[in-house]
């Protein structure tokens, strides 16, 4: 629990957790009120020795540009944060969420990267073979024949995508029991398959549960508002009464625990 909460009223900590903005990815504001551990593979510094590599590169959903940045600035570590990259040449990333688009293009535009705002669920806006890395991190959904159309042949698809059942303990407390079909979206069985109908090669292909805890109501709400996903429609008025039921829970028994899925895309387009 966050230092200050023991003696804070619920109706102070739901008013909190409802209020602080949820552009991009960044998620320091949850030190000290909810933990997740995270997969033994370390997704942005294994994206930083990627880059290095690649001379055009596309990250796809970028959210705010935070995981992209950090991975550029490691490979050009003698430079400030504010100066534009060396390597790759070319550097480009997509975002549907136009709050994001604008936070993503001030972090990112003074390192060289053009943000490009484009829907997550459209034609990608750039010709065939067009790079050679493509990467994202917790894509919504991967358009696998739009990946495979804009690479290069021998050009790889490296990323880190949400899993099957990711935070369901916290989702079906809001929502009950959920349908097998919802249980098995995003399974990483599923998702080869797609990539290998759009013709890619899997090289590798990593899956990991991980144990998340919330430590007060406040990070519950800030999480629900920010994952849009997990409860749709998610509201403070809408789940009143579920939300009260859980502080009394959390004060009593201590953090609710959930788990994230994870798993870690390498794949590769043929050469002919």
């Amino acid at each position: 629990m966050h230092a200050d909460d023991s003696s804070r009223s619920y109706e102070d900590l739901l008013a909190e957790g409802a209020s602080v903005p949820t552009e991009g990815w960044d998620f320091s504001w949850f030190e000290g009120r909810a933990t997740e551990a995270r997969p033994s593979w370390g997704y942005a510094v294994s994206l930083a020795g990627r880059l290095a590599d690649a001379t055009a590169v596309l990250d796809l959903q970028t959210g705010g540009g935070e995981v992209l940045d950090f991975a550029l600035s490691r490979t050009t570590p003698h430079l400030p944060a504010s100066a534009p990259t060396s390597r790759p040449t070319l550097t480009v990333a997509t975002e549907g969420w136009p709050p994001n688009v604008a936070k993503a293009t001030a972090l990112l535009g003074p390192r060289g990267v053009a943000v490009v705002a484009s829907p997550e669920d459209a034609p990608l806006p750039f010709a065939d073979a067009a790079f050679d890395l493509v990467t994202s991190r917790h894509p919504v959904r991967p358009h696998w024949r739009e990946i495979a159309r804009v690479l290069r042949p021998g050009g790889t698809y490296f990323a880190q995508h949400v899993g099957p059942s990711s935070v369901f303990e916290l989702v079906e407390y809001f929502l009950g029991p959920q349908p097998e079909a919802g249980r098995r979206a995003r399974h990483p069985d599923l998702e080869r398959a797609g990539a290998e109908a759009a013709g890619l090669e899997i090289v590798e292909l990593r899956a990991e549960r991980l144990r998340m805890e919330f430590h007060d109501i406040a990070a519950v709400v800030h999480f629900l508002r920010k994952v849009v996903w997990m409860v749709p429609g998610f509201t403070v008025e809408a789940y009143g009464p579920r939300l009260r039921e859980l502080h009394e829970r959390i004060r009593a028994e201590g953090p609710f625990v959930a788990h994230s899925t994870r798993h870690l895309f390498d794949a590769r387009k043929p050469t002919p």
